[in-house]
């Protein structure tokens, strides 16, 4: 009986160890994201102004940036080695001028404050041929550095911005396919991002198309990425319990290395993680398969590891989507048709992640099982089911 009391005792401290050290790794309260954008043509050129935020909803910690750069990205179907580009950063600070010689100074948020940052590109083309139609997206990649109580932090967040936008098809171009008793239309977008709202994607691009009856489907991972919920693995610092487990996980696994079981661990806890891990490897055993991803949350499913998306996505980790049964049920309520957000492969696996009140799960898995919208750069994230 002492022996199996110095067990559990050890069991707990070993617990709170884990669970202490988790939380008290170095993080930094801000928070930076992209508010809006304007796209001017000007001659054969392009000129792009975002605006972006950063903000501190911690109540007394005061954090610096001393550093603040932006590595514009084109992204096209062309070659695009002919285009400068040119980038200026100004601070908009609500109790300090900017520099006018371009000057990054470095700046106290302070509680409870943020502050905004107007970034402009010029894209100057040495070719006759329009921007317009040879590049379609910038990828902004902004690097910063959080300067606190928590010591030095090197952050790296990209926001994609859209140069141009498809026109939605008309209803007398589409062209179902057929498919197991319904039929399919997978419809292209832009690519997306966190300045778009996912409502409002469905609505632009679908909305033309839609009858009583129909259910309109999309991607988790578009989802996920116009919440934001995405982050470069050069912001992660696994420790040693994801170094450990991530070996454990068929290489194809987005757990399967440490950056991406550590996004895991960052979102549920270390506790939850490697006790998921010890009962599904012992149920494992008894051939009972899936129980770390039952035991670990939905996010274990969700979670992307970089190559796993489109580009400029890939080379993040994507999350799962926050409050997707919710979003649904916003959608359906304004197209006036089932909404479902889904999870489709190339091998035929289709999960439904969410829908609204209604959906026949059923036949959007035999609808979605050739997965129409493809998994390459197709673009075409909401997919229109129709049954016969």
């Amino acid at each position: 009986m002492t022996c199996l009391l110095e067990l559990l005792l050890l069991l707990g401290l070993c617990v709170f160890w884990l669970e202490l050290r988790h939380r008290l790794r170095p993080a930094s309260p801000l928070s930076l994201k992209a508010l809006d954008f304007k796209v001017k043509q000007n001659n054969s050129d392009l000129d792009v102004e975002i605006w972006l935020e950063i903000s501190n909803p911690h109540p007394r910690m005061e954090v610096m940036v001393p550093e603040l750069q932006i590595n514009p990205v084109l992204l096209g179907k062309a070659d695009l080695s002919e285009v400068k580009l040119s980038t200026k950063i100004t601070p908009h600070h609500p109790d300090e001028k900017a520099r006018d010689d371009g000057y990054w100074a470095a700046y106290i948020v302070k509680g409870h404050k943020s502050t905004r940052v107007q970034v402009n590109l010029h894209l100057q083309n040495s070719k006759s041929s329009d921007l317009k139609t040879s590049a379609d997206s910038i990828w902004v990649d902004v690097n910063w550095v959080n300067y606190g109580p928590f010591g030095r932090l090197n952050r790296r967040q990209g926001v994609l911005v859209p140069l141009h936008q498809p026109e939605p098809l008309q209803p007398s171009e589409v062209s179902f396919q057929a498919g197991d008793c319904c039929e399919v239309l997978p419809l292209k977008t832009h690519l997306l991002g966190t300045l778009d709202n996912t409502v409002e994607i469905l609505r632009d691009y679908a909305k033309p198309h839609l009858r009583p009856g129909d259910v309109l489907t999309i991607g988790e991972t578009p989802v996920a990425i116009m919440q934001g919920r995405y982050h470069h693995p050069s912001t992660v610092n696994p420790g040693w319990l994801a170094r450990f487990l991530c070996r454990a996980f068929h290489p194809t696994s987005s757990l399967a290395t440490a950056c991406g079981i550590q996004s895991l661990i960052n979102l549920v806890g270390p506790t939850r993680v490697l006790l998921a891990w010890i009962v599904g490897l012992i149920l494992k055993t008894l051939g009972i398969k899936g129980g770390f991803y039952r035991l670990a949350g939905e996010q274990a499913r969700l979670i992307d590891d970089i190559t796993g998306t489109t580009p400029p996505y890939d080379q993040t980790i994507v999350l799962g989507p926050l409050a997707p049964t919710k979003l649904c049920r916003q959608a359906a309520a304004e197209l006036g048709v089932g909404v479902a957000i889904v999870d489709v492969n190339d091998l035929g696996r289709v999960k439904v992640l969410a829908s609204s009140d209604g959906c026949d799960e059923t036949l959007l898995k035999k609808a979605l099982r050739p997965n129409p919208a493809g998994n390459a750069n197709e673009r075409t994230p909401l997919v229109l089911v129709r049954p016969n």
